[in-house]
């Protein structure tokens, strides 16, 4: 049985189940998101796509439970269905935006905040979120064409920059304390790739 570390590479083969994926969920608070939501569209729609680029779905739906808090953070509740902090750069104020588009009202906090909405979870955000990581994992050129379009796919949605394609093909580089372009997912991400490692473990050994 596989047990993950910050050292996991990013590509992998399906190391669990639809089934497994949705009982770690719903096994927590998970928000507003129905069972249903759950087993039939989220986790299905991450299992499939990230069966076809080549990542290991275990480590992407890890990555969302902990950006989201198991889906119940704000960014992870509808309208915005922002799965892993994508568009969320920490930027903040209290009176709307000349142009809100790429912000949204907390109304946990009571300010705007910057960050992407997404229309749907299974079309949009899954996809987007999926392919950005990809586009981490792997470096301009070494892409399929699936794993291209899929990348093509999720950066219409917020661009990355070309330094930071295949910057970070271990869990551990997606941090920017670890990532090679001084930059990465998160930010300074010191223990990030552990933390999504440990996530995935217990989801694949059911602890």
């Amino acid at each position: 049985m596989p047990v993950f570390t910050e050292q996991t590479p990013i590509l992998g083969r399906p190391t669990a189940s639809v089934a497994q994926l949705a009982s770690f969920i719903l096994a927590r608070p998970h928000g507003e998101y129905t069972a249903h939501d759950i087993e039939a569209i989220i986790v299905p729609a991450y299992w499939r796509l990230c069966a076809e680029v080549g990542i290991d779905p275990t480590l992407a739906v890890a990555q969302m439970i902990h950006e989201t808090g198991n889906l119940t953070s704000f960014w992870a509740a509808r309208p915005q269905r922002n799965p892993a902090g994508i568009g969320v750069t920490g930027q903040k104020q209290t009176t709307p935006p000349p142009n809100k588009e790429g912000w949204a009202f907390n109304t946990q906090r009571q300010q705007w905040e910057a960050g992407v909405s997404f229309a749907t979870w299974e079309h949009d955000a899954i996809p987007a979120h999926v392919g950005r990581l990809l586009a981490y994992a792997l470096p301009i050129g070494a892409e399929n064409p699936v794993q291209r379009a899929a990348i093509e796919r999720a950066l219409r949605y917020r661009a990355l920059p070309a330094r930071m394609r295949g910057s970070a093909p271990l869990l551990k580089q997606l941090g920017r304390a670890h990532n090679p372009t001084g930059q990465g997912w998160a930010s300074p991400g010191v223990d990030y790739g552990a933390k999504i490692a440990a996530i995935a473990t217990r989801i694949v050994t059911g602890k």
